[in-house]
């Protein structure tokens, strides 16, 4: 683990699980890198490791960037994987945040780079969340797709099972090096509506909290992002109604969902609802 440094001594910390999210490929929308701020600021959060990124990274694909205070170059900063441990007294365990940008460069020395760092810490759990890009309405609850080492994970928290076989991001590496190792994983993914997809997307954050909370059993403070959401949902809702080919698209989408799932259309709102406001929305964008 040449590439980690350490910040002090490795702490001592209660049946930890290890939450990772990665900005980048795994990451539509911003969605899982908010919903991994939206813990970390409910609670007192410590660096404890940090990856050096010159082993890792190409930088003219992913770039430093500078920050400047009164014309002056006064930091650069580089692309991050820091690991940081939040101590929860009134919980049963600990949790370790992974805040991470996908490396460009040896994902395998990476990942049991990571995996080596969690077991050295005591971590039986490692989870990971992520956002993808999906033909699924903003109108309807965010569906999150779970993959796990242990069956029982996906069945007691009633996920929908990804089927999905393909191209896979660090975070399909990371979890292989878990394995290995012999710790328990998941995976949670959000699904991000595409016609949205170039925003952030609190909702789709929200819901990937929530399921962390089913996971770890630990309470996150996410007011912020319920606030977010409402403003989120009435922002789109506005932004559909200035084109009339995206409200009848969401239209579309919205019933295909309602089919697969089994929903009782009486709950769902009526197509003016969904396509009340675009030029709004549009009108705060230009600006």
């Amino acid at each position: 683990m040449d590439s980690l440094t350490w910040e002090s001594d490795v702490p001592q910390l209660r049946d930890p699980i290890l939450v990772c999210t990665f900005q980048g490929w795994n990451d539509a929308a911003g969605a899982a890198s908010t919903a991994l701020g939206a813990v970390a600021a409910s609670f007192d959060t410590e660096l404890i490791a940090d990856v050096d990124p010159e082993d890792y990274f190409d930088f003219q694909v992913t770039r430093p960037t500078i920050e400047l205070t009164e014309g002056q170059t006064t930091r650069i900063e580089w692309p991050q994987n820091q690991l940081f441990a939040v101590r929860i007294p009134e919980a049963d365990r600990d949790l370790i945040l992974l805040d991470g940008t996908e490396p460009n460069l040896r994902w395998r020395t990476f990942s049991e780079t990571i995996a080596t760092a969690a077991d050295t810490l005591g971590v039986e759990m490692v989870i990971t969340m992520g956002a993808l890009v999906a033909e699924v309405s903003h109108t309807l609850p965010v569906p999150i797709t779970g993959l796990a080492s242990d069956e029982e994970l996906v069945a007691d928290l009633e996920l929908q099972r990804s089927s999905y076989e393909g191209p896979t991001g660090i975070v399909g590496v990371l979890h292989d090096c878990c394995r290995q190792l012999g710790m328990t994983s998941a995976s949670l993914w959000a699904a991000v509506p595409h016609y949205v997809a170039a925003i952030p997307n609190p909702k789709a954050a929200l819901a990937l909290v929530r399921r962390l909370e089913g996971l770890t059993g630990i309470a996150v403070d996410a007011g912020e992002l319920e606030v977010e959401t409402a403003s989120y949902e009435e922002q789109i809702g506005r932004a559909i109604a200035a084109n009339p080919e995206i409200a009848d698209l969401v239209e579309r989408i919205e019933a295909q969902q309602v089919e697969q799932l089994g929903a009782d259309t009486d709950d769902l709102p009526s197509a003016d609802t969904i396509a009340r406001e675009f030029q709004n929305f549009l009108q705060r964008r230009e600006h």
